[in-house]
């Protein structure tokens, strides 16, 4: 039996689009995680980047389960004195709406260059409008 090897020019790459409107964020990170890695495909290899492109709208609209939205927090240092910075999940969506989303999605991706290569296929909007309409992503039904 021959080992197939992909080439990275030849990947066709799909685009899907996911309403994260009232799912739970770390089920839907799961799942785009997965469809960003190319774990979906009967051609996946860990070491090569075939996952497909994913859109996710009503990002700020995510659920958490539990007390999350208050309790759960993300730390920062800017590396000088007093450069402590925190904030809680409902801090950080009224700053940025993407960015819990973003937060737990790029945490299940590889931390390497492969996961910066899958990182930049992800586009993740607050609201219901995108500008990705010509690509026509397909929508994903969760369950």
């Amino acid at each position: 039996m021959k080992t197939l090897t992909i080439n990275p020019t030849t990947v066709a790459r799909k685009w899907w689009i996911f309403d994260a409107k009232d799912r739970v964020m770390g089920r839907l990170a799961g799942e785009v995680a997965r469809l960003l890695m190319g774990k979906h495909k009967k051609t996946y290899s860990p070491s090569h980047d075939q996952g497909d492109f994913v859109i996710v709208i009503n990002a700020d609209q995510a659920a958490l389960t539990g007390n999350k939205r208050n309790d759960l927090r993300y730390f920062s240092h800017s590396m000088y004195p007093g450069g402590w910075r925190e904030l809680t999940v409902a801090e950080a969506q009224a700053n940025r709406p993407g960015y819990p989303l973003r937060h737990a999605i790029l945490g299940m991706l590889p931390n390497n260059s492969l996961g910066k290569a899958m990182a930049k296929k992800l586009h993740i909007y607050g609201n219901d409008r995108h500008p990705h309409a010509a690509q026509r992503p397909e929508p994903v039904k969760l369950s």
